[in-house]
């Protein structure tokens, strides 16, 4: 697959960042208009009940801050995932949300755990170690420009500041470098030039015929 058939930028690129932002701000205003709580439905370790937030806690957040704290990241980092892994995208979306919430199951303390910030976590660390992994030049950039822009998140995987969910990060984060590693990307085919076919015979190309064995510059005489 050629780079300019593997890196299109189009309504599917953005959809599923924009179906996903939409979700948590709408969920968010049906709580505060309806006088709504929705907490119960989140991640709740050492209950059996508390596994369906493994589905339901990344749509809902505490207030209107841990919403919007939430919403450009979640924006950025999905769409750069279907922008430059649109074949595993919704794999990874699928299987970082349930391992993302099935570790803060198992490892989290026993309290509600929501929000979308385990989700993140996870999308930030796929898109870092999967770039660094396939050393692919572009790849290699969004890993660059997401540890410039989100690597201060890191100090959040550990039990800093209260009121913050450290288990979902640190899920998310373990998660997101799992994903890496384990799922299958197939990369755009490399340009070649006409050069770098073992086979070239210089004598087939117009511009190198106007060189000699020692790279000197032959002037042919135009033809009357």
């Amino acid at each position: 697959m050629k780079e300019s058939d593997y890196f299109k930028f189009d309504a599917i690129t953005v959809l599923p960042a924009l179906v996903f932002t939409l979700l948590i701000w709408l969920i968010y205003t049906i709580e505060v208009k309806y006088h709504f709580n929705f907490t119960h439905y989140g991640v709740r370790p050492e209950k059996l009940s508390g596994l369906k937030g493994i589905l339901f806690s990344p749509f809902i957040h505490a207030d209107l801050g841990h919403l919007w704290s939430n919403t450009l990241p979640s924006l950025v980092l999905m769409s750069g995932l279907s922008y430059f892994y649109r074949s595993i995208s919704f794999k990874v979306l699928v299987l970082g949300i349930i391992g993302t919430g099935l570790m803060t199951w198992i490892i989290g303390r026993p309290s509600y755990h929501i929000g979308a910030s385990g989700l993140i976590y996870m999308l930030a660390s796929f898109l870092f170690f999967k770039g660094v992994f396939t050393k692919y030049y572009r790849m290699l950039a969004l890993s660059f420009i997401v540890a410039f822009f989100y690597g201060s998140m890191v100090w959040y995987v550990l039990p800093i500041k209260d009121g913050i969910s450290w288990e979902g990060h640190l899920s998310g984060g373990v998660v997101g470098l799992l994903l890496a590693v384990f799922t299958a990307n197939k990369l755009p085919e490399k340009k070649k030039y006409l050069w770098e076919n073992p086979n070239f015979d210089p004598e087939d190309d117009a511009f190198m015929r106007h060189f000699d064995e020692d790279g000197n510059f032959i002037e042919f005489e135009e033809e009357e």
